[in-house]
């Protein structure tokens, strides 16, 4: 018969593993499709970085009073002039080159600016290594938990 301890450090381990897994599984791809909403208050500005593959769609709407714009996109990629834009802006464009296209929103009007984006973007290396370290902490977990049952050591 196995410990409590065991029991409870195998179902621990084992939901950590598997949430591992799984964020490994969801972040291995060629892109990963992001949904974000942003809002910047007036007179503020907000700077927005988007890695991407070759020919990755992406799309961007920007609500508000006014609001100046600059964009620059990878190779002969996506550029818009350097001025100021009422009312609404919708952006949709693909990456002609591999590679980050960098925006940059100042609102200059009287009220929020709203920021609705739909981006292609290349996975993060450092959260593929992230995953693998809660994979790491999950089989420690699991190795200390069937440790208690070959022995318990003293104190326990």
């Amino acid at each position: 018969m196995l410990a409590t301890r065991t029991i409870i450090g195998m179902i621990v381990g084992s939901i950590v593993i598997a949430l591992g897994a799984y964020s490994l599984v969801n972040t291995l791809g060629p892109t990963i499709s992001m949904d974000e909403d942003f809002v910047i208050a007036s007179g503020e500005n907000a700077s927005f970085s988007i890695p991407a593959p070759k020919d990755a769609p992406q799309y961007m709407k920007i609500v508000g009073d006014a609001f100046d714009l600059k964009l620059t996109s990878p190779g002969d990629g996506l550029t818009i002039p350097n001025t100021s834009y009422k009312k609404e802006l919708v952006l949709d464009w693909a990456h002609v080159e591999e590679g980050q296209t960098i925006i940059v929103i100042q609102n200059t009007g009287g009220s929020e600016l709203e920021i609705v984006a739909n981006t292609n973007q290349t996975p993060d290396p450092f959260g593929i290594t992230f995953d693998f370290m809660v994979i790491t902490s999950g089989v420690i977990i699991l190795g200390f938990s069937l440790g208690f049952t070959l022995r318990k050591p003293k104190g326990f």
